[in-house]
């Protein structure tokens, strides 16, 4: 089996799809991974990658019959848009309400795999279009596994940095659910795309798009509110250890 530059530039190109296409993805895991305990978060994402990776290699498999998984965009869309719901209809305070809800056990499992079988269903309806793109921009079944896979490991640096971010700035959790909200709604819009009910779709770049401009504004916002205690207090603890550093070295 010949490796060409063609390759590599498809292999790569495909990474940088894959970052377009899941940046929705990893924000929806990173707010359901902040519900559980912080010593437990890069354990559940090790996971989640996990199966990502074997549901990558199987779905690229059997990449044809894809299309016939539209359901999993309605009830994938349902979902988020019932996450959205209870976080802004829960009666809480604004700063209850930025505090990501405790992980729960769910279907017998404990609050940990409940959260990992979660992951790994987003991952299934997120990774439609992925695949069927992927599929679409080379016919090398090794080719669209290596793009494929690297790019995960891709989102998942992207989920570990959003965690560091959004724990830094809780005032972000409400924005974030409104992109949840707004992805939730372009999931069914898909679906009903698919099965022929409405004739139009939503073009990628506009989704992205407003994604980054919600993301941008709540950043924004979220500094203006300034950092979680907890991280105020640190940063007070290193100003003053640097500072202290500084007098010592005059």
């Amino acid at each position: 089996m010949g490796i060409s530059v063609s390759d590599l530039l498809t292999i790569g190109l495909l990474v940088a799809l894959e970052g377009l296409l899941s940046a929705d993805n990893a924000l929806v895991i990173a707010i359901m991974v902040l519900g559980l305990p912080k010593s437990e978060h890069q354990r559940a994402l090790r996971l989640g990658l996990i199966g990502a990776f074997v549901f990558r290699i199987i779905a690229t498999m059997l990449a044809v019959y894809l299309i016939q998984l539209a359901w999993v965009k309605a009830v994938g869309g349902l979902y988020l848009l019932y996450l959205s719901w209870a976080h802004f209809s829960s009666g809480r305070s604004a700063e209850e309400r930025r505090t990501p809800p405790q992980a729960k056990p769910w279907l017998g499992l404990s609050a940990f795999w409940a959260t990992v079988l979660r992951v790994e269903l987003v991952n299934l309806a997120f990774s439609i279009d992925s695949i069927l793109v992927a599929v679409a921009v080379s016919p090398k079944l090794w080719v669209v596994l290596t793009g494929g896979i690297l790019g995960i490991v891709a989102m998942r640096l992207v989920v570990g940095q959003l965690l560091a971010l959004i724990q830094r700035y809780p005032a972000i959790v409400d924005g974030a659910f409104i992109i949840i909200a707004w992805v939730g709604i372009k999931l069914l819009l898909e679906f009903a795309h698919a099965v022929g009910w409405v004739g139009f779709e939503i073009p990628k770049t506009i989704s992205l798009g407003l994604i980054a401009v919600i993301f941008v504004l709540s950043f924004l916002y979220a500094r203006r509110q300034g950092p979680a205690p907890a991280q105020a207090e640190a940063d007070a603890e290193l100003s003053a250890v640097l500072t202290n550093t500084e007098s010592d070295r005059k």
